[in-house]
């Protein structure tokens, strides 16, 4: 079999290691010792600050507002969804330390070389353009709300702050997730206690076991929608460190995260009160002046923290499909035109924001649960070999992984999906079963795997 090495970073080796203000060289090779940095501790801030941002609320309110949910009702479902989310998230971003690369290289040991362009290039879809376009439209609404300025100028200021960051690449986006968090962390934690304190947690549910199905599926769309990413942040700690660590430390900060916002989000849908017209102004809109522009402030701060993991992760994601190109900033290069086709993607979102999210974050767990079930089944069949010299190898393939995937997601979304432009046989017939696609999907990729997968023979 002939094995294609992964090239080396036209910078020499030890540059980069923990520089912030500069250009991270290259783009999905293996990560050399000699640049490795950092602590397990520090991932509980790279996934606990982009997520203390609006579009984790929204989630929240869409579960009372939308699925019909009593905020009790509502907390179950997506502490369930974010539990599940958050688990699957630790459990790969131990795995970055071990590679050194990014988690959409990662995936090609159970998809094969070609067979992983399809979830790669999904991925670069979602997290490049289209979660940079959500977030961008949630910041922009704060930073209009709070300045009153137009809203396209505010969009505009948005995205060139992220695409600064992610051009720049992990050293940069690492230092800012650590000093923005403890700002946003303090914003939502007052803005918090001053929603619960008005909310009224006993209302009648008209949701039903529908509504509850549809809050976890959402909840776990949001959550697993960064697995994806998880490599991306540990693969430039050191070999040494603690898998264990580096998986707790990631999955609380997401789950924490998400679990405390989504909570604030459901209590501020029940409290009613004013109509307006962005969903920001709606939820500050509760809150005392000085307390309501602080926290316009942290969510266009947050959009930030979360757009600038996106809109690097994506630029990844998109040359983990196997696309070489001869330059230094390869990885940097693609984030600028990312960035660039997410702005006018969000720009024509900017009229029905609340709709195109709901259904976004669906969408988003019909094909990250398949990836999951082959990636860990993949991770079993493997267990106690070593594959790195497969990560670069072309002649590599699993076309097991990538049927699997495919059935799975495609039966799921047939028999079960449960959108406003598609709604599937079984959830037209047993509106009770709300949106359980995802967990079909889980399910029959990870079963066919097992069944058409065999143990790979160590080399």
């Amino acid at each position: 079999m002939a094995t294609v090495r992964p090239k080396a970073a036209t910078t020499a080796v030890g540059e980069y290691r923990d520089k912030v203000v500069a250009v991270e060289p290259g783009g999905i090779e293996s990560v050399a010792d000699a640049d490795r940095h950092g602590k397990p501790h520090q991932l509980f801030w790279t996934w606990a600050s982009p997520n203390l941002e609006f579009a984790t609320i929204f989630v929240g309110v869409l579960a009372v507002s939308v699925f019909g949910l009593n905020l009790w009702q509502a907390v179950l479902g997506v502490v369930i969804g974010n539990a599940l989310g958050s688990l699957a998230h630790g459990l790969l971003s131990a795995r970055g330390p071990r590679y050194g690369v990014p988690q959409m290289v990662l995936s090609r040991l159970g998809f094969g070389y070609w067979g992983n362009t399809l979830p790669a290039g999904l991925m670069s879809l979602t997290a490049g353009i289209g979660w940079f376009a959500v977030n961008s439209v949630s910041g922009a609404f704060a930073l209009n709300t709070l300045t009153r300025l137009p809203v396209l100028l505010c969009l505009l200021i948005i995205v060139v702050a992220q695409v600064g960051i992610g051009f720049f690449g992990h050293n940069l986006v690492q230092a800012y997730e650590k000093y923005v968090f403890v700002v946003l962390a303090l914003i939502f934690a007052i803005s918090g206690i001053v929603i619960l304190a008005k909310t009224q947690p006993g209302g009648a549910s008209a949701g039903g076991i529908g509504g509850f199905l549809l809050t976890v599926g959402t909840a776990f769309g949001y959550t697993a929608g960064w697995n994806p990413y998880a490599a991306d942040y540990t693969r430039y700690l050191p070999k040494t460190v603690s898998p264990r660590a580096v998986g707790w430390f990631a999955g609380l900060g997401l789950f924490l995260s998400c679990s405390v916002l989504m909570l604030i989000g459901a209590a501020s849908a029940t409290i009613g009160g004013k109509s307006t017209d962005t969903p920001t102004a709606a939820f500050t809109s509760h809150l005392p002046g000085w307390l309501a522009a602080l926290t316009l402030l942290a969510i266009a701060l947050g959009a930030v923290a979360a757009n600038s993991l996106n809109i690097y992760s994506g630029a990844l994601a998109f040359l983990a499909l196997g696309i070489t190109l001869p330059l230094a900033w390869r990885r940097a290069i693609v984030a600028l035109g990312f960035g660039t086709v997410g702005f006018f993607l969000a720009w024509l979102g900017l009229s029905d924001a609340g709709a195109a999210y709901e259904s976004f974050l669906l969408v988003i767990s019909y094909w990250i649960s398949p990836w999951l079930a082959v990636v860990f089944v993949d991770q079993f069949l493997r267990r106690g070999q070593q594959a790195g010299h497969l990560l670069e190898d072309r002649t590599h393939s699993n076309w097991a992984g990538l049927a699997a995937f495919v059935l799975g997601a495609a039966v799921s979304i047939v028999l079960f999906a449960n959108q406003t432009l598609y709604t599937a046989p079984v959830p037209k017939v047993l509106p009770a079963v709300g949106d359980i696609t995802f967990l079909v999907g889980f399910g029959i990729a990870g079963l066919l795997f097992l069944a058409l997968g065999r143990r790979p023979v160590a080399p």
